[in-house]
């Protein structure tokens, strides 16, 4: 059966798009440019970071919504560069700076967007919240082994019970998906450091390099039921 269509207008350009793909979807099949960093097109929306607001009008009506989540609908009006989402955009980003100054992720979003200097006091937790090793971890990985603790101001990704988590493989997943570098992950001497827990590395059979945690491609094996001898080697003497 066919994908239903719908039709609506973003930034006075009439758009036909599939029916349940949002916004920021839409817009970037037409090279609408809207910002994001807690977005990542293989994991389920977030919407926390707040960057991809847009602005829909209906009638006299408007408001701003995350275009990461937000569905398209027929007859919808989109604006994705009014005065008030650079406004808010760009509150968000100084927000953002306040939280994690050191990041070079960032700084280079706040200069995008028109951030020269920050207003707030600056703190140093380069956790933003952004929840995408969260979800790496539980969509991707499959193992849930982070998980978001507390609300509000105290609210944070932790490991289960803040206790070393049993169930991380080490894939260092998380700490590669991470825009500010907020995870810790240490390679040294065979082995990888990385939510206070140690996982001893493999050697490649061919080259001598260790290239991943033991615990990762046991995993590996028996969910995927790979031959042990296919992860002997690392992904460079395998091309």
């Amino acid at each position: 059966m066919p994908t239903r269509q719908v039709k609506l207008s973003i930034n006075d350009q009439e758009v036909q798009a599939e029916e349940g793909i949002t916004l920021l979807e839409a817009a970037r099949e037409k090279a609408i440019g809207i910002p994001t960093l807690c977005y990542n097109e293989e994991l389920s929306s977030y919407g926390a970071c707040r960057l991809c607001l847009v602005e829909i009008f209906r009638g006299n009506r408007s408001r701003l919504v995350t275009s990461c989540n937000y569905l398209v609908e027929e007859g919808l009006v989109v604006r994705t560069d009014t005065e008030q989402v650079r406004r808010t955009r760009k509150m968000v980003a100084e927000l953002l700076l306040a939280r994690s100054p050191n990041s070079e992720k960032i700084q280079q979003v706040a200069r995008d967007l028109g951030v020269e200097r920050c207003r707030f006091p600056l703190e140093d937790n380069d956790c933003i919240l952004c929840g995408l090793c969260v979800r790496t971890c539980r969509e991707v990985v499959g193992v849930e082994a982070l998980g978001f603790s507390s609300r509000g101001s105290k609210r944070e990704v932790v490991t289960p019970f803040c206790e070393p988590s049993q169930v991380c493989i080490g894939c260092g997943a998380c700490a590669y998906v991470c825009p500010t570098g907020y995870i810790e992950l240490k390679d040294e001497d065979g082995v990888r450091k990385i939510w206070d827990r140690e996982f001893k590395l493999r050697r490649c059979r061919l080259c001598g390099n260790y290239f991943a945690p033991e615990f990762q491609l046991k995993y590996i094996q028996e969910k995927w039921k790979i031959p042990r001898e296919t992860l002997e080697l690392c992904p460079s003497c395998h091309d």
